[in-house]
């Protein structure tokens, strides 16, 4: 086992333990979340997830050879459906599952923190030195999933939305582990060879949650700022 393998491990970690602390989070899991806050949770996690394929190519394309870009190409692949065991693309998925709450992308305006949140990813995995990119998808996004995502689907069961209504975040709960090691691997590698990349990595997965801390803030300060009325018209989310 690489000697790197269990830094990666405690810093995810400590990542996961940082963004859990969240009020918003700590809010579902006690739950003490209300039905539209987690609509407008929807939207603008909605908003950044849009561009998650496009994270993910601006980042293969600098990557150090073909061997991982195809070791990334089945994470790839999954997220637009032409897996077999994952035909349907995953932004159908959230589609529908916004669909379900009486929810829509269209004319959504994303908050501050949203936007920041896109820009950042973006910035790290647009860098031609992929470990930027790498510690952005990994550290700070794939292999966080499982618990932000078990998080806010206690905040649903709490006010008892049906498993079936919110199975986008299941799917991921399941798959996204397998998405983070595929990152890892190939994160280890470029460690192995120039070990100097680790900061490199730890501190976009750093920059990211942080990234990602202020998108639940903006998320709490659109709550508190908003009548639920301005936040939930009719069928269609508008801000």
């Amino acid at each position: 086992m690489s000697k790197f393998y269990e830094i990666f491990e405690a810093e995810k970690e400590n990542l996961i333990e940082r963004l859990r602390a969240h009020p918003f989070l700590a809010r579902c899991r006690n739950g003490e979340m209300t039905l539209t806050e987690l609509k407008v949770f929807l939207i603008q996690q909605g908003l950044y997830s849009t561009y998650f394929t496009r994270y993910l190519c601006a980042m293969m394309a600098n990557l150090p050879g073909n061997p991982e870009v195809l070791a990334l190409a089945g994470n790839l692949f999954e997220e637009l459906g032409f897996a077999k065991d994952s035909p349907t693309p995953h932004s159908l998925i959230y589609r529908d599952m916004l669909s379900e709450f009486g929810l829509s992308l269209n004319n959504a305006v994303p908050t501050e923190g949203t936007s920041n949140l896109i820009d950042t990813m973006f910035q790290f995995c647009k860098k031609n030195n992929p470990a930027f990119g790498l510690g952005a998808l990994c550290l700070g996004a794939e292999a966080l999933v499982p618990a932000l995502y078990s998080d806010i689907i206690a905040g649903f069961e709490h006010i008892e939305v049906a498993k079936d209504k919110i199975a986008f975040f299941h799917i991921h709960v399941e798959c996204d582990d397998g998405h983070a090691e595929t990152i890892q691997r190939i994160m280890l590698d470029v460690v192995e060879r120039d070990a100097q990349q680790l900061q490199n990595i730890v501190s976009a997965g750093q920059a990211l949650v942080d990234a990602r801390i202020a998108f639940f803030s903006s998320l709490d300060l659109l709550n508190k700022g908003k009548a639920t009325d301005d936040l939930v018209e009719g069928e269609t989310f508008t801000l």
